[in-house]
Parts: structure tokens; sequence; C-alpha cells
């Protein structure tokens, strides 16, 4: 199974995946590739596969991505066709961590293999807070990816299930009831 989870930025969709992948040690991570800077704690391999904006783009052209997109600061993001069908060929079950295009993309082309799961923040002002908390972006960069926020949570309804984090321990527990009712 692929478990897809998607929200706006700064919604705890990255925490919450983090959280249940301590929970369920037998869920491989879908690592994207994009062509954004590393941040500090970020690791190589681990987090994401950084690429050069030509890496990326030969990626596109011999069609080694699932899905991707030219998201925030013109920076590319995407899932790698080899991670997904190398945990499907072997049987594992896959959580991603990626943008709301993307998850519906995932759903579309692998349809009942793949459980999607809407992050829902509390409110924008709780989301930009988020956002601001993080520090590892500008004010510019922060306001850029808000813009996005109307249209991700118009797409909600079409997951399977949504689940609002206004409290984290709380939107842990919800993702990790639907995981157990639908794979375990």
């Amino acid at each position: 199974m692929l478990i897809v989870i998607s929200a706006p930025s700064g919604a705890g969709k990255t925490t919450i995946v983090k959280e249940i992948l301590k929970k369920y040690p037998d869920l491989n991570f879908s690592i994207s590739a994009t062509t954004r800077k590393k941040r500090e704690n970020e690791i190589e391999g681990k987090d994401y596969y950084f690429l050069s904006n030509s890496e990326f783009e030969n990626k596109i052209k011999n069609d080694e991505l699932i899905e991707f997109e030219k998201l925030y600061n013109n920076c590319y993001y995407g899932t790698l066709k080899s991670v997904v069908d190398e945990n499907l060929n072997s049987g594992k079950h896959l959580i991603f961590d990626i943008d709301v295009n993307g998850a519906l993309n995932l759903k579309k082309i692998y349809k009942e293999k793949a459980i999607t799961i809407f992050i829902k923040p509390p409110d924008l002002d709780t989301l930009k807070l988020r956002l601001q908390k993080r520090d590892t972006e500008s004010d510019s960069q922060i306001e850029e990816r808000l813009k996005r926020v109307d249209m991700e949570m118009s797409k909600a309804k079409d997951f399977d299930f949504v689940v609002l984090n206004d409290e984290l321990r709380s939107a842990i527990n919800n993702v990790s009831d639907i995981i157990n009712k639908e794979i375990v």
C-alpha cells in the first residue's frame, strides 16, 4: 500500500509522517527529489534527493518521475518511479510526504493501492505562525507558500481521509487509526 500524506506547508505533515515512521518501523519513507537547496538539518538520500535543475529535467524527459511540480522559488519537487516500484515489487508499504497535486496524481495512478490523507490546519493564522516558527524561509517565501493554501484546501474533499491538526498528538493518533484500519 501507498500511504500518501499531504497538506499545505506548515500544517504538520512532515512531523506526523516522522512520528508514524517511528510507530510503524515496517513502513518505508518515499524520498522525494527536489531542486531546492538543502536545509541545515536535512540529509541527502534521507530527507530528499537533492538534484540540479538539469538533473531533474533529465528525469522528466526520461519519464523517471511519477509526479512532479515546480513550486516555491521555481524549485522542482517530485516522486521517482524507481523508489515506488522497488517498494511495491518487494511487498513493502510506502509512506509519502508530498504536495496536494502530487498526492492526487498518485491516487489516480495507483487507485486502491493508495490511501490519501489530507492534514488540515486549524486556520490560516496558525499555519502562518507555524511557518514562521520553522525559521527556514524568508517572509516572502512564506507568503509564496501561503498563496497556495486556498487551492490546497479546496482539494481536501478529493482525499480519502481528512485529519485536523489542531493538536499534534491527536492528529498522529488519527492518522495511526487510519493506517491500522487500512493496512495493518
